[in-house]
């Protein structure tokens, strides 16, 4: 493979190593650089379903992690690429820093890969990676080849990255770490402001106030989109156009001068109908995917495109063309007349606005969750609002916490969780080799069963599928 020259590469990263190349963020970077011409080496702790196409397109990854995968590239890396979960006794990281290889963040090296690009950045509590996937359906629908990078894989192409030629750099913010302060984007979106990830940033203040250190980010000229109807990102608006930043606000308050105002949301048997006041004009969005939540995403992502210059009549027909994204309420299969789906929630908010989507969906059948708890901090801190919204189920699983980059702690585990739901049939299993068996054992003919949580519980559902179709037969 012939060295890539084109400032399309920074310099550094044209020979680079990622630790943890599997990862949702990292395989991203990966492919784009893979793309552009760049060498590009990596590892991971195990095998994954990424290393495929990344091999094809000429990475040479290992599975396992020893200071001599630093050799794979000729010449050795330019530099080593990592993400916060990667800890500094990881034995490729403490390798590169005994042989003085420039070290940087995953948000360090996206923020090179922007260079030269008009950047549209989508952050939020919740709503981030379907609205970004959104906005990137519909600039394709316009035929503006943008570049992205998404925590999940589109449904249409099944992909979580890309290298586009059509100016345009459309990313996932993440604020888990603050590293999305790295980025300087053009059109900036904040779906929501409700505190999380308090294990990083330690207080909500805290949390709260690294979105407004990120709206400071805004290039000179750029725009902020907000959700009107969410009280933080509100206040954020307000502080930002104080401070000479442009604004734009979609929701149900929203009603100023080129915002989107949406005055009804009409749920459907496959998705929903927003019907928006825009620059005077009502227009219907449609969305392919059930929950008010969405459509509102689809809203914001309509005015991030129409921000890039996008046409609103193709961003309309990219929106209902979008079909979803991985594990935000993917449908798994049907054994008889139970649907099996996936979702990514992970915080009661997420958790309580799938159950809403998902109750709709279900129609006369009933609602079965089987949910995992995901970083113990997280557990702590919310077991009552997950309690809370869990409850918006007939029957719930609650399996134990999947720890993540977190170690135990005492005390800590899914029960905090299953004692407090109330409304809902609870069953608490720590044991993961038994919930197959206790979901299908639970489940009803025309019942719609639902595997939730950001870990390992999204391998349960074809299990259960499986076991459903054993014992129908």
């Amino acid at each position: 493979m012939t060295e890539q020259t084109s400032t399309d590469v920074p310099e550094a990263l044209r020979r680079a190593h990622l630790i943890g190349i599997g990862g949702a963020g990292m395989s991203g970077i990966a492919r784009i650089l893979l793309a552009r011409g760049a060498r590009v080496s990596g590892s991971d702790a195990k095998d994954s379903r990424a290393f495929l196409t990344l091999r094809a397109q000429g990475a040479e990854i290992a599975v396992g992690q020893h200071a001599d995968n630093l050799d794979a590239l000729p010449g050795g890396p330019s530099a080593v690429v990592v993400s916060t979960a990667i800890r500094e006794t990881n034995p490729e990281l403490v390798a590169a820093r005994e042989r003085g290889i420039p070290v940087l963040h995953r948000a360090e090296a996206l923020a090179g890969l922007m260079e030269g690009h008009r950047v549209a950045c989508i952050a939020g509590t919740h709503g981030k990676t379907s609205t970004t996937s959104m906005l990137t359906v519909a600039l394709q629908q316009c035929r503006l080849d943008p570049s992205f990078a998404i925590g999940g894989d589109l449904n249409e192409s099944g992909a979580n990255a890309h290298h586009g030629e059509g100016g345009v750099f459309v990313a996932e913010a993440d604020e888990s770490d603050g590293s999305f302060l790295t980025y300087s984007p053009s059109v900036a979106v904040v779906t929501n402001i409700e505190p999380d990830h308090l294990d990083h940033h330690g207080t909500a203040e805290a949390y709260v106030a690294v979105f407004a250190e990120f709206a400071r980010r805004i290039e000179p000229g750029g725009v902020l989109i907000v959700c009107g109807d969410d009280a933080p990102a509100a206040e954020l608006a307000a502080r930002a156009e104080a401070d000479g930043v442009r604004v734009r606000r979609y929701g149900r308050s929203a009603g100023g001068e080129g915002d989107a105002c949406v005055l009804a949301y009409v749920p459907g048997e496959d998705g929903g109908t927003a019907r928006i006041s825009l620059g005077g004009e009502e227009i219907e969005v449609r969305v392919a995917v059930p929950g008010e939540h969405m459509a509102f995403n689809a809203v914001a992502a309509l005015l991030a495109g129409l921000e890039l210059g996008a046409p609103v009549d193709g961003l309309i027909q990219g929106l209902a063309a979008f079909g979803g994204v991985r594990r935000r309420f993917e449908f798994k299969g049907r054994a008889g007349d139970v649907r099996v789906y996936d979702d990514y929630a992970h915080h009661p908010t997420e958790v309580a606005a799938q159950l809403k989507a998902v109750r709709h969906a279900a129609g006369l059948g009933r609602v079965v969750v089987v949910f995992q708890p995901h970083l113990y901090s997280r557990t702590r801190a919310f077991s009552r609002e997950f309690a809370e919204a869990l409850g918006l189920a007939d029957e719930v699983v609650v399996l134990d916490v999947y720890g993540a980059r977190e170690e135990p702690e005492p005390g800590v585990t899914g029960e905090l969780v299953a004692r407090e739901i109330t409304g809902a049939n609870v069953h608490y299993e720590p044991a993961f080799d038994r919930a197959v068996g206790l979901a299908a054992d639970l489940v009803k003919p025309g019942d719609l069963l639902v595997t939730m949580g950001a870990g390992d519980v999204t391998q349960l559902g074809p299990e259960i599928l499986t076991e459903l179709d054993r014992r129908g037969e």
